[in-house]
C-alpha cells in the first residue's frame, strides 16, 4: 500500500532556522529533498491509520467467543463496539484544535502511543473490564489519526494531484472496516480472542517507534484557544446521539431508553451549532462551521453520510443473513465478505487517477447507482438465493462505494480554504462515526421489526430472520437513492496552486 504522492518540488517547507538538521526534532536539513520527506510522511500516516482503523469493527465477528470466556451478555459484550465508536465521536471534533496548536510529529507520537497502549492492555486483559478500558484508549488514538492524516495530505499535496492520494485514503476508510470482519474470523478460528490484539500490537509499535525516528514535522501551529464549554458540548452531542443510536440497534434490550440519549445529544448539538456560529466570528471556534458554506463540502459531506450508512449497516446484517438464514459459520462469512473488501482496495488508486483526470461526476454518479442497485437486489433475497450471487452482490456495493469514497474526500476538503482544513477533516471524520452508527441502528431496527412481524404472522426462526432482513436492505435502498441524486451535486472545486514558498505546509 505504498501511496503515489504527487508532491511539488516548488512547494517546499522550511524548517524554521533554529532547528533545521537537529536529529529529533523533525525538522529537515538545508537541502533536503522535500518530495521523498512528503512521502514518507504520508506512507507512515496510512499505514499507522489503516491499522488503528481496521479496529473499529474487528470486534464484531468475536463477540460470541468473548461473551463465553468473560462470561457477559451480549448488550455487556456489544460496548467493546459502542464504547470505541462513541469515544471516537467524543475525541475527533477536539482534534481540530490539536492540529492548529501542535506540530505534526508530536500528534502523531501522541495517537500511535495511545492506540498501542490501548492494544497492549487488551491483549492482557483478566476481565471484561480491562478489555472495554483498553478499547476506549485505542479508541482516542484512532480518533487522532484519521484527521492528522486528510489535514497534512491536503497541506501537502496540490490540488491537481490529490485524487491519487485521496484514492490511498479509501483504502483506509473503507476497506479497513470491511476487512476486520474477515481478520477476526481468521483469527479465532485458530486461536483465542487475545491474539486480536496481540498481532497488531507489533504493527503498532513497529509504526511508532518508526515515526518518532522519521517523522517530521510538515505543518505550522498557529494560535487557537480551547472553548471548554465548546468541548463539553460536542461531547455530550455526538456522544449521545452515537450512544442513542446504537443502543436502539441492540433491539430494545438495552438498560437505557434509547430516547433519552438521543434527547440529550440533539439538545447539546443544538446549543453546540448556535455556540460555534458565534465563536467562529473571532477564530475560536472548536469546529468552524463556515465549511458548510462550501456547496460541494455540503453535498459531499451527505452523500458520504449515505455511504458510510450503507456500508457498516451492510457490514452487521449481512453477516445475520448468512449466518441464520444459509448456515455458514463465522469464519466461512468473514472470507465471503473478503472479495468487496479486496474490490475497494485494488480499485482505489485507479479511481484516484480518473478523478484527477475527469473529476467526480464520471466516478460518483455511477458508482452510487452501483450502490443503490445492489441494496435493491439484496432487498429480494431468500432462503433460495445462492450464496455466489449474494457475493456477487456485495461486490457490486462494495464497486460502487470505491467509486464514490475518493472522489467524495478530494472535492469536498479539497473546496474549503487552508485555514479549514482541520476543521474539515474533523467535521468529516465526526459525521463519519454518526453515519456509521445510524446506519448499524437503522438497518438491525429494521430486520428486528421485520422478522417480528414475519414471526406474528407464523413465519419459522429463519424464516423471519429473512424477511427481516429484506426489510433492512429495502430500507437501505430507499435511502441510497438520496445519494444518486446527491452525486450530481457534487462538483472538482476549482483549481488553485499548491503552498506557497515558504507558506505553512
Amino acid at each position: 500500500m505504498s501511496p503515489d504522492v504527487p508532491v511539488s518540488e516548488t512547494a517546499p517547507v522550511p524548517a524554521p532556522a533554529p532547528t533545521a538538521g537537529v536529529p529529533g526534532t523533525g525538522a529537515p536539513a538545508a537541502g533536503t529533498d522535500h518530495s521523498a520527506r512528503n512521502r514518507l510522511v504520508i506512507g507512515l500516516l496510512l499505514v499507522s491509520t489503516f491499522v488503528v482503523i481496521l479496529n473499529e469493527t474487528i470486534m464484531g465477528v468475536a463477540l460470541p467467543r468473548l461473551m463465553a470466556d468473560l462470561s457477559v451478555t451480549a448488550v455487556a459484550g456489544q460496548w467493546l463496539t459502542t464504547a470505541f465508536m462513541l469515544t471516537m465521536a467524543v475525541v475527533i471534533p477536539v482534534t481540530g484544535f490539536l492540529l492548529q496548536r501542535l506540530h505534526t510529529r508530536p500528534v502523531f507520537l501522541t495517537a500511535m502511543t495511545l492506540f498501542s497502549l490501548g492494544t497492549l492492555v487488551c491483549a492482557a486483559a483478566p476481565g471484561f473490564g480491562t478489555l472495554l478500558a483498553g478499547r476506549v484508549v485505542q479508541a482516542c488514538g484512532t480518533a487522532i489519526m484519521m484527521p492528522l492524516l486528510m489535514t497534512t495530505v491536503l497541506t501537502l499535496v496540490p490540488p491537481a494531484g490529490r485524487g491519487r492520494v485521496m484514492g490511498n485514503i479509501s483504502i483506509v476508510i473503507s476497506v479497513a472496516p470491511a476487512v476486520g470482519p474477515t481478520i477476526s474470523g481468521v483469527i479465532l478460528s485458530v486461536l483465542e480472542w487475545r491474539w486480536m490484539f496481540i498481532l497488531v500490537l507489533p504493527i503498532a509499535v513497529g509504526s511508532l517507534l518508526l515515526g518518532a525516528w522519521r517523522m517530521q514535522n510538515v505543518t505550522e501551529p498557529r494560535p487557537a484557544p480551547l472553548d471548554v464549554v465548546s468541548v463539553v458540548l460536542s461531547a455530550l452531542g455526538f456522544g449521545g446521539l452515537v450512544y442513542g443510536l446504537s443502543t436502539l440497534g441492540e433491539g430494545g434490550e438495552a438498560a437505557v431508553p434509547a430516547w433519552a440519549p438521543l434527547a440529550v445529544g440533539l439538545a447539546a448539538l443544538a446549543v453546540f451549532v448556535r455556540r460555534q456560529t458565534r465563536l467562529q466570528r473571532t477564530d475560536r471556534a472548536l469546529l468552524d462551521l463556515r465549511t458548510f458554506r462550501s456547496r460541494v463540502f455540503t453535498a459531499s459531506t451527505a452523500v458520504l453520510a449515505v455511504s458510510m450508512m450503507a456500508l457498516f449497516g451492510t457490514l452487521i446484517v449481512l453477516p445475520i443473513y448468512l449466518q441464520t438464514v444459509h448456515g455458514l459459520d463465522p469464519l466461512g462469512t468473514g472470507l465471503l465478505l473478503l472479495p468487496g473488501g479486496l474490490v475497494m482496495g485494488l480499485l482505489a488508486p485507479v479511481v484516484g487517477r480518473v478523478y484527477d483526470r475527469s473529476g467526480p461526476t464520471v466516478l460518483l454518479v455511477p458508482g452510487s447507482v452501483l450502490l443503490s442497485g445492489s441494496l435493491w437486489y439484496l432487498a429480494s433475497t431468500s432462503a433460495a438465493t445462492p450464496v455466489p450471487m449474494v457475493l456477487l452482490a456485495h461486490v457490486v456495493l462494495s464497486t460502487g462505494l470505491a467509486l464514490m469514497f475518493t472522489p467524495l474526500f478530494t472535492a469536498g476538503l479539497g473546496s474549503l480554504p487552508e485555514r479549514l482544513y482541520s476543521h474539515g477533516s474533523a467535521m468529516v471524520g465526526t459525521l463519519q462515526q454518526v453515519a456509521g452508527a445510524a446506519g448499524t441502528a437503522l438497518f438491525v431496527t429494521v430486520l428486528t421489526l421485520g422478522a417480528a412481524g414475519a414471526a406474528a404472522s407464523g413465519a419459522a426462526g429463519p424464516e423471519a430472520t429473512e424477511a427481516g432482513v429484506r426489510s433492512a436492505f429495502l430500507c437501505g435502498g430507499i435511502i441510497s437513492l438520496l445519494a444518486v441524486a446527491g452525486s450530481f451535486a457534487v462538483r472538482r472545486p476549482a483549481l488553485s496552486p499548491g503552498p506557497a514558498p515558504g507558506s505553512a505546509g
